[in-house]
């Protein structure tokens, strides 16, 4: 009989199942580790003398997944007979494992203060990565060479048993503190904290830092309020929930090896004065801003606000280092009660293999998805110097990235709705599905081909004025009102004929929302608390969403009073609504097996409660290790 501990987890990447590995191959054990759709199992040579020991190492330095849900355990039939093995395919970034946090305070360790410490299966690494295959001649280490230690512990069995970008103070990258003319630089363990001891203060004295990290760039400053795209960094995990409102998951999750960013509820008073009654939130996830944010917990400071950056900007104080890093949007993840899916960023969810495919490259957003003898590799185009293949397909509003004989542009809704069939293998199957990133669209899979039921209708709002008046019988009253008596609401509306904006953009517009966008109405809809929302028209016409119609509600119930926050709730709920009957309706009539929700604005609570609500005898499919926006495009382009 065999030992076996089985670990829940919905998410494809390999990185729990190889930390594993290692622990497993460090006491010599034979097992078989194999991952499945839903689940890791372990089987264990249940006679070794070490397998209490090696489970209880797991217990105490498995990291946590905000996808791995719960574990058990049980006797199977057989024996193991070979000590398991992996293979680094590609690089990962994510937090620092909690062997690799505990070894950066660690005074006697060698990697003590030391930013760039990693191991195999934790940390940063994807911004030092070249091209592939991921060996260390292809990454910016390469101009650094191991120490004798660092080399031995990548051939030896443990933690960092083929890590490709191992190092330490002996052998590792200095940094650099720049104020003015002044530069401040540090190469051990000494200076290091000093380093990070003097940024900390420069932020707790109000200025600007720029640190380019193992994530990328970040420019942290001290926040009385947060600027539009930036999210607020909780340093202290002791004081995470006096700040803010949160379920278990979402605790956890925040805390967990990937490291997402989270939209939550704030509850502490002079915070919500200060950043509004939602926020974006992060916990400290790789080196550099571990260390900073120990400097500054020790200051007294508990949070610090930080923008995510491409490329360098201006700033007080610049932390640098002489090596080139490349860059990924961050994971934004959503939490509804048991829910969980990646609303958007690169980061954690690629690189990635799907161990399936057809002979067609995909392109979409930067991303592209290359056929091999192991099944489609995705990741950013420029991480690959050739590819062959049959068949190119990229999105019909980008510009064409390469040339072929057979290229073909295809839709962002449907290479979305396609992703999700392609995750869940329901090829074969009936499938309808929803996409809402922009505007409404309805999608058909009848086993073969994506079929429009209900095309996304562009909106423009040119003409949008005569075209209110005409809606229907009483609209003409509606118009005059608002040109006679409501000045400030009329010349929004001229702004949005005259301008090139987006339904979203123009909703937030005529809400009196400061941020105009999807986000500024989503984070409106969050202050509301209690049951019900109005009905706001989402009705079609012509086999299409009726923007007239659905911005001349909202202008209905602001004359009549209602403020911005019931009327976002509402646009939601209504949202919800439309959403959940449409499909229905379509499910109905083609004999569907599967429901697909896939873009973005799904990602709002409002909306997605409704909808779960509503649509909770059916079986609704979303991405699981893919983001449910646009980056999901480059999977499902494989298969269209």
């Amino acid at each position: 009989m065999a030992f076996t501990l089985e670990v829940i987890t919905s998410f494809s990447q390999p990185t729990i199942k190889n930390y594993l590995i290692s622990t497993i191959r460090t006491f010599g054990i034979k097992a078989v580790v194999h991952q499945h759709k839903t689940k890791i199992i372990c089987a264990f040579e249940s006679t070794h003398e070490k397998l209490q020991e090696c489970l209880e190492t797991i217990a105490s330095t498995l990291p946590a997944s905000c996808f791995m849900t719960q574990s058990q355990h049980y006797d199977m039939d057989g024996e193991p007979e070979l000590v398991p093995n992996f293979e680094v395919e590609y690089p990962i970034a994510l937090g620092l494992c909690p062997s690799c946090q505990k070894e950066i305070f660690d005074p006697s360790s060698k990697r003590y203060y030391y930013p760039f410490t990693q191991c195999t299966h934790c940390g940063g690494q994807y911004a030092f990565f070249e091209h592939y295959p991921f060996e260390r001649k292809n990454t910016v280490f390469s101009y650094v060479k191991p120490c004798p230690s660092c080399e031995s512990e990548s051939v030896s069995l443990g933690r960092r048993e083929k890590q490709v970008l191992n190092s330490c103070h002996d052998c590792g990258i200095p940094v650099k503190l720049i104020h003015k003319e002044k530069e401040r630089y540090a190469n051990d363990a000494g200076s290091f904290r000093t380093l990070f001891e003097v940024a900390a203060k420069a932020l707790r004295d109000g200025k600007t830092l720029l640190m380019k990290t193992t994530m990328g760039y970040r420019r942290f400053y001290l926040a009385e309020k947060l600027e539009q795209g930036s999210v607020l960094m909780l340093v202290n995990a002791m004081k995470i929930t006096d700040f803010c409102s949160l379920i278990n998951d979402e605790f956890n999750a925040l805390l967990s090896i990937e490291r997402p960013i989270l939209h939550v509820a704030l509850k502490d008073e002079t915070m919500r004065s200060m950043f509004g009654s939602t926020v974006d939130i992060k916990y400290p996830d790789e080196g550099f801003t571990i260390l900073l944010a120990k400097e500054l917990t020790l200051l007294g400071l508990d949070t610090i606000a930080y923008e995510a950056l491409e490329y360098p900007c201006e700033a007080d104080f610049i932390m640098d280092f002489d090596l080139n890093v490349h860059y990924q949007n961050d994971m934004h993840l959503f939490i509804n009660k048991d829910i969980r899916f990646i609303a958007s960023g690169e980061r954690v969810s690629f690189p990635a293999r799907l161990p399936y495919g057809t002979d067609t490259l995909s392109i979409a957003h930067g991303l592209v998805g290359i056929r091999d003898e192991k099944g489609v590799l995705f990741d950013q185009m420029g991480r690959f110097e050739s590819a062959s293949t049959l068949k190119v397909n990229q999105l019909e509003s980008e510009t064409p990235a390469v040339e072929s004989a057979n290229f073909h542009p295809i839709a962002e809704d449907e290479a979305s709705f396609m992703s999700v069939i392609a995750e869940h293998n329901r090829f074969g199957t009936k499938v309808v599905g929803a996409y809402f990133q922009g505007e409404p669209s309805f999608l058909y899979y009848d086993g073969k081909k994506v079929i429009r039921v209900v095309p996304p209708k562009h909106f423009s709002g040119s003409g949008i004025i005569e075209a209110m008046r005409g809606l229907r019988e009483g609209s003409d009253r509606l118009i005059a009102n608002v040109e006679k008596n409501h000045p400030e609401l009329h010349q929004i509306l001229i702004r949005i004929e005259e301008n090139t904006t987006s339904l979203f953009e123009a909703t937030a517009m005529i809400l009196g929302l400061e941020e105009k966008s999807y986000h500024g109405v989503m984070k409106e809809a969050l202050k509301f608390i209690g049951k019900g929302g109005l009905q706001i028209d989402t009705k079609v016409e012509d086999n299409r969403f009726n923007h007239v119609a659905f911005l001349s509600s909202i202008i209905s119930y602001r004359l009549a009073g209602v403020d911005s926050v019931y009327l976002s709730y509402s646009i939601f709920e209504s949202f919800g609504d439309y959403f959940s009957e449409l499909l229905t309706e379509i499910k109905g009539k083609t004999k569907a097996e599967d429901i697909v929700l896939c873009g973005s604005y799904f990602a709002g609570q409002s909306l997605f409660s409704r909808m779960q609500r509503n649509l909770k005898s059916a079986s609704v499919l979303m991405n699981m290790s893919y983001p449910i926006g646009k980056e999901n495009c480059v999977v499902g382009g494989v298969f269209l």
